[in-house]
Parts: C-alpha cells; sequence; structure tokens
C-alpha cells in the first residue's frame, strides 16, 4: 500500500474532524453543509461524480478506493467498506452498512479476536438503486441496477436487476411495476 501523501492526510482531517460532523442537509441552511461535505470528501474517493450528497456523520475510510458516481447520496451515518462502487441515481438511508471485509474464524487454535480479517472483497451498487435504513450489505455483494433493498435487510447474496429484497437473509419478495401501466403485474420467488 502507498503511503499516504501530506495532502491526503490533511484532507482526511479536514473530513473527519471537521466537515463529517456538521448538520445533515434537511436542517435550515442544510445545503451549505452539504456542499462543504461534498467539496471536503470528493478529492478523497478515487472517483467522486457531480452532485453527490455525502450525509452528517458517513464514514467513507480511507476512501481512495471506493467511487461513487453522479447524484447518488451516502445516508446519515452510513459506513461504506473499502473497495466500494455506488453508481449513479444511487439513495441511501440512514445507517447503511456496507461491509468488504470479515474476521478469519478457520482456527480453533487462535482466539478469533487474533486471527486478523479476511482480504477485501469490493460491493459494487448499480444504478439507480434505493437502499433502505440500517440496511447491511456483507462482502463480494452486487445490488444490480434498479432494485430496492428494504430497510434492515441483511444481504448476503446478489441482488438481481429491478428488484426488491427484505428481511434476513435478504431474499426477492418481488419485482418492480413495468413502466407500462397495461403491463402491471407483480412478481415474486
Amino acid at each position: 500500500m502507498k503511503a499516504l501523501k501530506i495532502s491526503q492526510i490533511a484532507r482526511m482531517l479536514l473530513f473527519y474532524g471537521i466537515t463529517r460532523h456538521l448538520p445533515d442537509s434537511t436542517v435550515p441552511c442544510g445545503a451549505i453543509f452539504r456542499t462543504a461535505l461534498y467539496h471536503s470528501c470528493r478529492r478523497l474517493l478515487q472517483r467522486c461524480g457531480g452532485d453527490v450528497d455525502i450525509e452528517q456523520g458517513a464514514y467513507i475510510g480511507c476512501a481512495r478506493d471506493i467511487s461513487v458516481s453522479d447524484h447518488s447520496r451516502i445516508g446519515i451515518r452510513a459506513w461504506i467498506g473499502r473497495g466500494t462502487t455506488i453508481g449513479s441515481r444511487v439513495m441511501m438511508g440512514p445507517e447503511v452498512m456496507i461491509f468488504t471485509s470479515n474476521h478469519r474464524t478457520t482456527r480453533l487454535d487462535v482466539p478469533m479476536s487474533e486471527q486478523g480479517m479476511t482480504e477485501d472483497m469490493p460491493v459494487t451498487i448499480g444504478d439507480d438503486v434505493w437502499i433502505g435504513a440500517r440496511a447491511i450489505l456483507l462482502p463480494g455483494i452486487t445490488i444490480n441496477s434498479g432494485s430496492i433493498v428494504g430497510a434492515g435487510a441483511v444481504v448476503t447474496k446478489d441482488v438481481p436487476p429491478g428488484s426488491i429484497v427484505a428481511g434476513n437473509p435478504a431474499r426477492v419478495v418481488r419485482y418492480r411495476i413495468a413502466a407500462d401501466p397495461k403491463d402491471v403485474e407483480w412478481q415474486s420467488r
């Protein structure tokens, strides 16, 4: 891993020390706080598209390998793991957690707390996705475009395009409505 440059460290200190703690964008004059968060964070990320809303308290790690596309929103107190890719027009509720690694647990002769972490398994979120409050996304999964992840869902495997998933573990509960009203059919698995 390359050593962090002084400028990168300064940007991290600005984001984690000050702007991350500003009020969220829903308060009066919230647009000012939203702009400050965007500008302090955009140079931390590997890629940060236009009109990205990073809310108060969001944790984005070192961020050098996190990518967020245009018009997406990282919710209040969200936790984004290393290597995460977020598509365009993604809505994220408060306290969403995206994990990209886990604790090693395979050895019985060594306490789990001393076994270290697994290698990163990036999470990919497609375009036009809505992730409800307090959803948990586990390492290595893909949330395909047009999908909805229900509040509190624990996503353990890939989510099909245009589906609505909910529960623990998350499962497809139905597919989104077709664009043409005469083609509307609820499908479920």
